[in-house]
């Protein structure tokens, strides 16, 4: 009987073993990192001096937390793709390498966003990435990096109400405290229970898909998408009125106050950049595949054209191109050629054509895009004698048959806005007026 105990009792703890490995197995089918939702940070540097709003505003910590959500999302059991959450928006990135670190002897994942030129490197132990952001085309540019398996929240929960009186329209002055360098924009914010939502949009672009939540008076906004990081911090002052602080990044940051109003206004984008002669516009420019391209081509004699002047390193830029490319899909346009000149972060001729060539090539682009120079403003304006300035990029230029200019829309506010469907029907009149 005792011998009969023990077989049994023997063969009981070889089946828990094997139903204890089968259970291993099925909740951890990855190889390489763990899978479903995780929290990013961003460590943005605090500046030694900050204003009576800003540290009232800020956390208790030595730097100030951009966090941002995504997953990993695995399409076979080898291999998985890295999603970035803003609001409604998921960006899929796939440029993703995996392995052991020969420095540091530990796993080590690279997410890179190759349009955008810049890429996260992390360190992988279990639940924890920890590294930093690079920017290539900023000298010595990074920023802290850490993230944590399962927390699926944004900004620290808290116990307190949603704050429902956010919600609505404002009318916003960023740097308002410096009349020579304020400037204006429009934000729309919506509750959906505690998560806040939101968009804010300038005369030159939006800051695109925002998310976070409200804390009594406070609230906290952000946004990462492999090119820009954004972060809001604000709180109610008195009714209807919000101040509040905005983070670009490491370098960059602005006060801003707003105000509640049923009609925010900004400047109309086709009046901000101006023609300066009734000449026919021209330039000659060197395209990704080495051609020289002038308006005086055969190829676009007699056609109208969309001009779209541009950055790879935009995500404005990159929201209006792929509205062009969709809607040149669903259009078969007969007498308008489009024709995309990219002004890029690098003096070197040869890393723009190289970032240039990766656009045109990842997007998948129908019409050519050539090399303009580099991204400042003032030496783009110097390039284009024909417009009174170059404020923005994107800007397009819209030419007739002659060459002679129509309309010029500056800025873009894409799908995260209201004034996304506004441009949509506007740019299909205009169009339809090219075409004929």
């Amino acid at each position: 009987m005792r011998k009969l105990t023990s077989v049994v009792s023997v063969l009981s703890f070889l089946v828990f073993i094997i139903l204890l490995e089968s259970c291993v197995t099925a909740d951890n089918p990855y190889t390489k990192i763990a899978p479903g939702i995780w929290r990013g940070i961003l460590k943005l540097d605090k500046p030694n001096q900050m204003a009576a709003e800003e540290v009232e505003l800020s956390s208790k910590f030595d730097f100030t937390e951009l966090p941002f959500n995504f997953e990993i999302q695995y399409l076979t059991k080898d291999s998985f793709v890295f999603v970035i959450h803003n609001d409604t928006e998921r960006i899929v990135v796939s440029d993703l390498y995996f392995g052991r670190d020969a420095k540091t002897a530990k796993d080590t994942l690279i997410i890179d966003f190759p349009l955008y030129d810049s890429y996260i490197k992390a360190i992988c132990e279990e639940s924890l990435m920890e590294g930093a952001w690079y920017v290539n085309y900023k000298p010595n540019y990074s920023i802290p990096f850490i993230a944590y398996h399962g927390r699926d929240y944004r900004f620290p929960l808290n116990n307190n109400e949603p704050n429902e009186k956010l919600t609505g329209k404002w009318q916003v002055s960023f740097d308002y405290e410096k009349p020579d360098e304020s400037y204006p924009a429009v934000a729309s914010l919506a509750l959906d229970g505690e998560k806040l939502s939101g968009n804010f949009q300038t005369e030159t672009g939006d800051y695109r898909f925002l998310e976070g939540t409200t804390n009594g008076n406070k609230f906290s906004l952000s946004c990462f998408d492999g090119a820009h990081a954004f972060l809001f911090e604000g709180k109610s002052i008195v009714e209807d009125t919000i101040i509040g602080v905005f983070y670009s990044g490491k370098d960059y940051k602005s006060n801003f106050k707003a105000y509640r109003t049923d009609s925010p206004t900004l400047e109309n984008a086709y009046n901000l950049t101006l023609p300066t002669t009734d000449k026919p516009f021209s330039f000659s420019f060197e395209s990704t595949d080495g051609k020289m391209v002038s308006l005086e081509d055969d190829a676009y004699k007699g056609k109208a054209k969309i001009i779209q002047i541009m950055g790879t390193w935009c995500p404005n830029c990159r929201d209006e191109t792929k509205f062009l490319k969709t809607y040149l899909q669903e259009n078969e346009l007969k007498n308008t050629e489009v024709i995309s000149i990219g002004f890029e972060r690098y003096r070197d001729k040869e890393k723009s054509m190289q970032s240039l060539r990766r656009y045109k090539k990842k997007l998948d682009l129908p019409y050519p895009i050539l090399h303009g120079g580099y991204y400042d403003k003032k030496e783009a304006s110097a390039i284009f004698p024909g417009l009174n300035k170059i404020i923005s990029y994107p800007t397009l230029i819209f030419l007739d048959k002659n060459n002679k200019i129509l309309k010029i829309h500056t800025g873009f506010n894409g799908p995260a806005t209201d004034a996304y469907e506004d441009f949509k029907k506007e740019f299909q009149v205009i169009v339809d007026e090219l075409e004929n």
